[in-house]
């Protein structure tokens, strides 16, 4: 018996040795077919296996194509095929000598790969026509994989375009995007839609101080404190500056307070140990809601949201105010 000669395609897409599963009934023919497939592509390339039944014993989605004939003694290879494609995407060619026109053009619309004619000296084609199933296989399967990774490739760099890279919360250009849509699902569907805007508090002078580098590791605290106190629904963004914004769909104020109070009260206490002393960054928020607020648009709402935010500072900073409430009142935070 030969070795697979060169060039012979003897590995499959994972450069394992090729598997191919011989389903024939007849013992004699599936000697032959499984020696013409070993000449040609190599030793302990072919399985061969007498019935539907035994083919269905063994793990179909190993092999890399499977030829089987169409006439077997329990079922037909057209029954074997229904049950190949409906476990995995392995290859069909079907061997056949009866009615042949009328079974191809059947096999083929049922999902085989292709078919083999038993006429003459057939089993020389055999090789052939398995090589080229395989190959287009091995293309279609690399087409595959380039697909998904370009998908891939593109939800990268759609995210990288979406998120701000120092505090990884998304951008403000993003926000705007989702502001309107979330806003015009408020209106359609008579939710509310809080809105909550963040500033930290002489983060000018803690710059001047410190220097940038720890500037910028105070926005990550920030990114990360923000990110931690988010609900799956809600949106947060890098507004500008050390500005932040958060939406919080179907949220109420009160939810939107607990929010607000918890971030502002984490950062506080993470930042103090990066500056090392016993006080650390504050922010003032300001919180505006649909319900609350009335806002005839969504920019209306993150203005109104912005507007708390400055009269917050201007009661002394380090709190929570919600829009239509005195910032020189404290809040009373729901239980």
């Amino acid at each position: 018996m030969k070795e697979a000669g060169v060039g012979k395609m003897t590995k499959n897409t994972h450069g394992e040795h090729l598997r191919l599963l011989v389903v024939e009934d007849d013992a004699d023919q599936r000697d032959l077919i499984c020696e013409t497939l070993e000449a040609h592509f190599g030793r302990g390339t072919t399985v061969g296996v007498e019935s539907r039944g035994a083919a269905l014993s063994t793990d179909l989605d190993s092999f890399d194509l499977i030829l089987s004939d169409y006439n077997l003694p329990d079922g037909s290879g057209m029954d074997l095929l229904a049950d190949v494609k409906s476990r995995c995407g392995t290859p069909v060619i079907l061997v056949t000598g009866e009615n042949v026109g009328r079974t191809a053009v059947e096999a083929i619309r049922n999902g085989a790969n292709d078919y083999v004619v038993k006429f003459g000296d057939y089993l020389f084609t055999i090789p052939l026509v398995v090589e080229k199933n395989l190959m287009v296989a091995r293309i279609r399967s690399e087409n595959e994989a380039l697909h998904q990774e370009l998908i891939e490739k593109n939800q990268q760099l759609e995210q990288m375009a979406a998120t701000d890279p120092l505090t990884g919360l998304y951008n403000r250009r993003h926000f705007g995007r989702v502001l309107d849509q979330l806003f015009s699902e408020s209106e359609r569907y008579s939710s509310d839609l809080a809105c909550i805007m963040i500033d930290m508090d002489g983060f000018k002078q803690l710059n001047d101080s410190f220097g940038h580098q720890l500037g910028d590791q105070v926005l990550q605290v920030a990114g990360r404190t923000i990110s931690n106190n988010m609900r799956r629904a809600d949106i947060a963004a890098r507004y500008g500056g050390d500005e932040f914004v958060l939406l919080l769909p179907q949220a109420s104020t009160d939810e939107a307070t607990r929010a607000a109070e918890r971030i502002r009260a984490e950062f506080k206490a993470s930042t103090a140990s990066i500056l090392k002393r016993a006080s650390g960054v504050s922010m003032s928020i300001g919180i505006a809601s649909v319900a609350v607020t009335q806002p005839r648009s969504a920019d209306a709402l993150v203005a109104a949201a912005d507007a708390a935010l400055y009269q917050a500072k201007s009661a002394g900073r380090d709190r929570v105010n919600l829009m239509g409430h005195s910032p020189q009142q404290p809040l009373r935070l729901p239980a």
